[in-house]
């Protein structure tokens, strides 16, 4: 292999290691955010309040928004993951106010 080829190899494997380790601090930080959404849904459950807060969640992409922008991350993107999420939370609110 020449030098080249060794140290584009080099470069590659040093840049899946990053991505391997920001994959882990993506799966351990959506773990503790639903560990957080669960306590709130348990919380609107007894106390019979709705599962979905449409004000904050407009209010909450609307943030993530701004935050993709000044991280340099497609909004439109982050717009499309915050709703998953919010879908996901929501989701988990109705099953504990059955």
């Amino acid at each position: 292999m020449s030098d080249v080829v060794s140290r584009a190899a080099e470069i590659l494997r040093n840049h899946r290691e990053s991505i391997d380790r920001l994959d882990a601090v993506l799966v351990f930080t959506l773990a503790e955010r639903f560990k957080h959404t669960q306590a709130v849904g348990k919380l609107k459950a007894e106390h019979e309040l709705p599962p979905s807060d449409p004000t904050r969640e407009a209010r909450q992409i609307e943030r993530l928004e701004r935050l993709a922008k000044e991280a340099d991350l497609d909004p439109e993107f982050a717009k499309k993951f915050l709703a998953f999420i919010i879908s996901e939370v929501i989701r988990h609110h109705e099953t504990f106010q059955q």
